[in-house]
């Protein structure tokens, strides 16, 4: 089968790009103090001259003090920070690529294993990060308007600093989802609530104020996911009619592409159907969607800390899916972090040059 259809190009507003392949946004913990070097810029510019489409920044954290839960994740806000970053866009554009940042808040956290805490209490919907698991406070309307705001600056930054688009990390068990899911929203105000449609009320004012702050023509991405770190099998949306009151509200508020994870692409989201998340958002919402997981790999990422490596695998299914119209983007991760090479080496059937994925390509910027 062949991969061309992925080196279509793809335009939306702000976005115009070479082909369909993302950089998956990967956490490096490779910026002291939160602020992102010369290494870091060179990182990303490798992947540009590998001929990544779009590059997905690491997520990189918001102005509230208690954001972050690693001092070595970058910020998105301070002058020496965006400096940092600037450097970083600059290098990508002069290498001919694409690139938006992860814009992040990491919610209610376990302690970081170095012992370093935030200043401030970890902050969430209802200081919890998992059923029955405190450890931190309970946000206030103010510290939420806040946070509403401090989403919005980070994205005008982007857009200043000469970005093609922003992402807004919702996904995964932080600060956004914390306040989706009913078990770590606990809270009784206009910000809780015992549907989920209900629940989205705060990732719909952040997307507000993104769009408020960017204007209409620079793009948007929202990453989600159904799972858990602490709950694999978790799903935010039962039912194709559930996902749709959690997505439809957050496509009207701004939303122009849905960045949906899941931990293996190739898993149907609901009985009766092989689409998978991306295929389903796109379905119901009309909105572009990128897949992601596993994409290009035998073995699933969070299986990569435990030590497990994963050999090359086929990209015929999902090949397969992208020409049936199921999404418009597909992200890669560990694959493109470990070879910045690897869209080229795909692109020209470089297929015996692939290399497999193991832990210590974590331990360094390659």
């Amino acid at each position: 089968m062949s991969n061309l259809s992925l080196f279509k190009p793809f335009s939306l507003k702000s976005l115009n790009i070479k082909n369909r392949i993302v950089m998956a946004p990967m956490t490096r913990s490779f910026s002291p103090n939160g602020v992102p070097g010369d290494n870091v810029a060179a990182y990303y510019r490798r992947r540009a001259e590998g001929e990544v489409g779009l590059i997905l920044s690491e997520g990189t954290v918001i102005n509230r003090p208690a954001s972050s839960a690693d001092p070595n994740i970058p910020r998105f806000h301070g002058e020496s920070a965006l400096q940092g970053w600037q450097q970083v866009i600059n290098g990508v554009h002069a290498a001919g690529g694409s690139m938006g940042p992860q814009i992040w808040h990491q919610g209610v956290m376990d302690n970081h294993h170095s012992g370093w805490l935030p200043l401030t209490p970890f902050e969430g919907p209802s200081g919890i990060n998992r059923p029955d698991n405190t450890n931190g406070i309970a946000m206030s309307e103010k510290s939420i308007a806040d946070t509403i705001k401090a989403f919005g600056d980070a994205a005008a930054d982007a857009k200043s600093l000469g970005f093609d688009c922003v992402e807004i990390h919702g996904a995964h068990n932080y600060l956004i989802d914390q306040f989706f899911s009913e078990n770590t929203n606990l809270r009784t105000d206009a910000y809780g609530g015992k549907t989920l449609a209900a629940r989205t009320r705060f990732a719909v004012e952040v997307i507000k104020e993104v769009r408020r702050r960017v204007g209409d023509d620079f793009a948007i991405i929202i990453r989600l996911s159904q799972w858990k770190p602490y709950a694999y099998d978790s799903k935010m949306a039962a039912t194709p009619a559930e996902m749709e009151s959690w997505l439809q509200p957050m496509a009207d508020a701004g939303v122009d592409i849905f960045h949906c994870s899941q931990r293996r692409f190739w898993e149907p989201e609901f009985e009766g159907s092989d689409l998978n998340f991306a295929g389903w958002a796109k379905k119901l919402t009309g909105k572009a969607t990128i897949t992601v997981g596993s994409v290009g790999l035998s073995g699933e990422f969070l299986a990569a800390f435990k030590g497990e490596s994963s050999e090359p695998s086929s990209l015929e299914e999902l090949i397969r899916r992208f020409d049936r119209g199921d999404f418009d983007l597909v992200a890669v991760g560990r694959p493109i972090l470990a070879d910045p090479n690897w869209v080229k080496k795909i692109k020209e059937g470089r297929t015996e040059e692939l290399k497999g994925f193991s832990k210590e390509a974590l331990m360094e910027l390659l």
